[in-house]
């Protein structure tokens, strides 16, 4: 049984056309029982194509067919010269998400591949806008929802991290922590793990101070707010434990001691993911009522253009959200890419 995957074209003038098309071409060989359809600017998607995915239908929702289609919900083309960040590639990139997401809601995507997009750019248009994560749960009408940031090394190794806090200033994190919060995170983390079909779902989760907090001698954030956490959680029946030094704790999940780690802000948890996975990180939205995956990777406007930019991340996401996709039509695909 086959199943339909959107994938969002992002911004325009940066690289999303061109690791999208790089990306798609692999996994509609991987995957021929696959619709994908792109939600973008055809032009554009046709100026990075080449000879990659040959003519490029427009997407018939009544008559979905396997490989790759697009869709452009605007009805109208955007202009060829557009500057790298402009407002009409920006409205037109949110444009794309938001009929994605809504799509997603009616049943007629299995899953959302979404496209870089820069923040910036986006709130130039007026729009209030902290990111993709904060976006499409707003529009699903939840406020319950944890990034996940995944990603395996050249041997195999993974590493799973869902952070308590997203985009806030580093001022701002101790006072964004809640116990709820955190127990959230930890909550989303094991089931990310067991929709993975992992044997065990092992989560850890950081402390936010160093040494994390060295007995309350370096702030009191652990003994308050996630050694609660944790514990309620352990009360639920969760295999968990912390919180930890993050300094030790991500080598130690990078060695197979646990299946995730829970951190406490952005940078915490991605600058040892990116370590790991710079090219072919995931970012996975959990807690939504529909999959969506995204590349680990900005706009980065500086080579948009020049056959450069590498697709590893956006390939990766799409795998994902194939295997995802497909775990909720049990008679089809495997999870064996991903243990």
């Amino acid at each position: 049984m086959s199943i339909t995957i959107g994938v969002t074209l992002g911004d325009v003038t940066g690289i999303g056309p061109e690791v999208t098309v790089k990306a798609l071409a692999q996994a509609a060989a991987e995957a021929p029982d696959t619709a994908f359809v792109v939600l973008g600017d055809s032009a554009w998607l046709n100026r990075n194509n080449g000879q990659r995915l040959g003519p490029l239908p427009v997407w018939d929702p009544g008559k979905p067919r396997p490989g790759v289609a697009v869709l452009n919900p605007r009805g109208t083309e955007l202009a060829a010269d557009l500057r790298p960040g402009s407002v009409p590639a920006a409205r037109a990139a949110l444009d794309w998400l938001r009929e994605g997401a809504h799509r997603c809601l009616r049943g007629e995507f299995a899953a959302l591949v979404t496209g870089p997009v820069c923040k910036e750019a986006i709130m130039a248009t007026g729009e209030t806008f902290v990111g993709q994560t904060e976006f499409l749960s707003a529009l699903a009408g939840t406020d319950r929802t944890i990034m996940m940031l995944l990603g395996t090394d050249e041997r195999g190794r993974w590493l799973r991290v869902a952070l308590a806090t997203t985009h806030l200033p580093l001022s701002g994190v101790a006072a964004a922590l809640s116990q709820a919060r955190v127990e959230l995170a930890i909550e989303r983390a094991a089931e990310a793990c067991r929709d993975l079909g992992l044997p065990r779902a092992r989560v850890a989760v950081c402390g936010l101070n160093p040494h994390a907090g060295e007995g309350g001698r370096f702030g009191t954030e652990e003994i308050t707010v996630i050694r609660p956490a944790v514990a309620a959680a352990q009360g639920r029946g969760a295999d968990v434990s912390g919180p930890w030094p993050a300094d030790t704790l991500f080598h130690q999940a990078y060695q197979g001691e646990c299946d995730a780690v829970v951190a406490m802000y952005h940078d915490q948890g991605l600058a040892p993911l990116k370590m790991v996975a710079f090219d072919s990180g995931v970012n996975w939205t959990l807690g939504l009522p529909f999959i969506r995956t995204s590349p680990d990777h900005g706009t980065a406007y500086e080579i948009a253009g020049k056959d450069r930019a590498n697709p590893s991340s956006m390939l990766a996401a799409i795998r994902l959200a194939l295997i995802l996709g497909r775990r909720r039509r049990p008679d089809v695909g495997s999870r064996a890419a991903l243990k």
